[in-house]
């Protein structure tokens, strides 16, 4: 009979993941196709749904079968994937109990209109008009953290919707070995002084780009009929269920690499979700693990191997001869250096890989000052600008360059930004670990094959699902606990001689 509650209560977990499903795709639709004017009845639309997954996994029933499954004999020599999908059920059980189904709905309602908003401050550079949309959503999640932490920390209350079981006081000490490591290379870097992109004043027209962009996911190894590409204010990628998962990009005909990197970085993640294992589709285990490791796939696919030279031995010839008015007079070398330019920036997601993790711990801060109340909406921008200038030396020149410039807070994601500075720790250590698993990668890399090493991050993260924490996974696949060593390694190696420092 115990095994009969189980296979129930995945009943009921797989009916929630698919009424899930169905909100993913109105998110997807509400960044790519959806009109402006549509915002408020999508958040209608969006509330109904959240309130039913809620109702379907709180239930009484939904309890009594959890309860029963837990206390069984059965389930002390269940299979690991079905011991793991008890573990994660009861903890999104628990968390979902503590928040009123109300607040629920009308934190859904509130995300699309908050963040049709965004988009529209972003665009007319005026903060003043998101200022009560962002007022809003921060109560909204001070409340929800509230309920969650019962006492506990706020901030790892939302943190742990992310990177499940994390803390800032265990991710605090990554972000403070990225920062020391990183900002005397910065220096010394700085130091030498930059030239002009060669390419600068040359136009990349913009179908082209699009051709270039469209062939990358296939590339890499994502199915043509399991994936698409689409145009958003803001990159993304977002599973709607096995068989079909949707990356986006955006264009700039003055320079092509936010276009084509953004691609790379947003195929990393949809080759993490077709990599996931389609006989427990529905359930935990067949869910990506957390962000983190989520980014450190984009990060490895995006930084490891798309700024490498590998790479770019096998893909520069076929750029070029898509853009030959603004290439044919920059040879490999000359390229590779550009795109591996470290310069202080204003734009997070157009930064470098030295200075990326930098606007990271200014977001951290941020955020948790938000959540603690310690910051108000209204001194955001000031603060913001006070941070880049400690962190980059940089002021931005306006809201939009500054704190508009990223969608997560208009959609409530708090606790979100620190995965990405994991993720990279966690890319960098996954990569070590696959080069020695794989000694001719580089050259197979260099061909433009790319399956070995999907195969390897299919067998050693993909397929692991949400078994264990994401620092485990990465333990397991690389031998050794996450720590920023690998990274700053990584850094080091690459950057010295390109710069000579």
């Amino acid at each position: 009979m115990s095994e009969q509650a189980y296979q129930q209560l995945m009943a009921r977990v797989r009916d929630a993941s698919v009424v899930q499903s169905i909100s993913w795709l109105l998110s997807w639709d509400q960044e790519t196709m959806m009109p402006a004017a549509g915002a408020p009845h999508r958040g209608k639309q969006l509330a109904l749904l959240a309130g039913l997954v809620h109702e379907r996994l709180t239930a009484a029933a939904t309890a009594e079968l959890l309860q029963q499954v837990e206390t069984s004999a059965w389930l002390k020599d269940a299979p690991a994937h079905a011991r793991t999908n008890v573990a994660e059920t009861r903890r999104v059980h628990d968390r979902l109990v503590r928040l009123p189904r109300a607040l629920v709905e009308e934190t859904a309602r509130t995300i699309p209109v908050s963040q049709h908003a965004w988009a529209e401050a972003r665009r007319a550079n005026d903060f003043a008009s998101f200022k009560p949309h962002l007022e809003k959503m921060v109560a909204l999640k001070r409340d929800e953290a509230r309920a969650i932490a019962v006492g506990g920390d706020l901030y790892d209350a939302l943190m742990d919707e992310f990177e499940p079981g994390a803390r800032i006081a265990e991710v605090a000490p990554f972000l403070d070995a990225l920062v020391d490591g990183l900002v005397p290379l910065v220096r010394a870097i700085g130091a030498k002084g930059n030239p002009a992109l060669p390419w600068a004043g040359r136009r990349f027209p913009i179908e082209r780009q699009r051709v270039l962009c469209g062939a990358l996911p296939t590339e890499l190894g994502l199915r043509p009929d399991g994936s698409r590409l689409d145009v958003s204010a803001h990159p993304f990628c977002q599973r709607i269920g096995h068989g079909d998962v949707r990356i986006t990009t955006r264009f700039d005909e003055a320079d092509p690499r936010g276009a084509y990197f953004g691609v790379m970085h947003e195929a990393g993640h949809a080759l993490y979700e077709q990599g996931l294992d389609p006989a427990h589709d529905g359930t935990p285990v067949g869910e990506a693990r957390s962000i983190a490791v989520h980014e450190s796939q984009s990060r490895l696919w995006e930084n490891l191997v798309g700024r490498g030279l590998p790479w770019w031995r096998h893909h520069y010839p076929l750029v070029r001869a898509l853009f030959p008015e603004a290439l044919h007079d920059v040879e490999l070398d000359a390229f590779h250096r550009a795109i591996n330019r470290v310069a202080p920036s204003l734009i997070r997601v157009e930064a470098d890989e030295v200075t990326y993790n930098l606007h990271i711990a200014v977001r951290v801060r941020l955020e948790r000052a938000l959540i603690d109340g310690s910051l108000s909406v209204e001194a955001l921008p000031g603060a913001w600008n006070d941070e880049y200038r400690r962190a980059l030396g940089l002021t931005p020149p306006d809201d939009a360059n500054g704190c508009l410039q990223d969608v997560h807070w208009s959609c409530g994601a708090f606790g979100y930004f620190a995965t990405y500075a994991l993720g990279n720790v966690y890319a960098a250590q996954l990569m070590e670990a696959a080069r020695a698993a794989l000694p001719m990668l580089d050259e197979a890399v260099a061909r433009g094959d790319q399956a070995p090493l999907v195969a390897w991050l299919v067998d050693k993260v993909h397929r692991r699902g949400s078994i264990g924490r994401g620092a485990r996974i990465i333990e397991d696949a690389t031998g050794r606990p996450p720590d920023a060593a690998a990274f700053l390694r990584y850094i080091k190696q690459k950057y010295a001689p390109l710069y000579g420092v």
